[in-house]
């Protein structure tokens, strides 16, 4: 059975939406970062910047699907009227994380910076750890503008995401 013609136009608005670009961003950018790392050779400290991006990347699918189906007040606790506080405590809490991962993925990538030499032979991280600093980086600043964008609307004292 095809989808009704009103929830086809709520994914439409809700996928044009401002969150829902977002979303998508966060999604898209934090995919990137944990594949940039995960196909390639990685140890110590990038465990964490690992764990981060895949934990906000699915809770961020989470979050993108319940909204896109209009689901959130099935949510126990934190769905419903609170649904908006929870998505801006989200995405602070992923904020600050991944920015302690991009300060570790900065640091991996200056002590890796010594082989980014053409006669350097040996296999080199350099390239992978910088860009995983930038995805990082860019994942970070998504999430630091959808919480912004969130507290906005809280403090306007709007209930809903979109």
């Amino acid at each position: 059975m095809p989808p009704q013609p009103q929830v086809r136009r709520n994914f439409k608005e809700f996928l044009k939406s401002f969150i829902g670009i977002v979303r998508v961003l966060q999604i898209l950018l934090g995919a990137g970062l944990w594949v940039t790392i995960a196909a390639n050779k990685y140890e110590g400290s990038i465990h964490y910047v690992l764990f981060v991006a895949v934990f906000f990347w699915l809770l961020t699918m989470a979050i993108f699907i319940l909204t896109l189906l209009d689901k959130q007040d099935l949510v126990p606790i934190v769905g419903g009227e609170r649904w908006l506080l929870s998505n801006v405590i989200h995405d602070v809490a992923a904020t600050a994380l991944y920015l302690s991962a991009v300060g570790i993925m900065i640091y991996k990538t200056d002590k890796n910076s010594y082989c980014n030499l053409a006669s350097y032979t040996y296999q080199c991280l350099y390239k992978v750890y910088l860009t995983a600093s930038v995805f990082a980086c860019l994942t970070a600043s998504v999430y630091l503008l959808s919480a912004v964008y969130g507290v906005c609307r809280k403090c306007r004292g709007e209930q809903t995401v979109v």
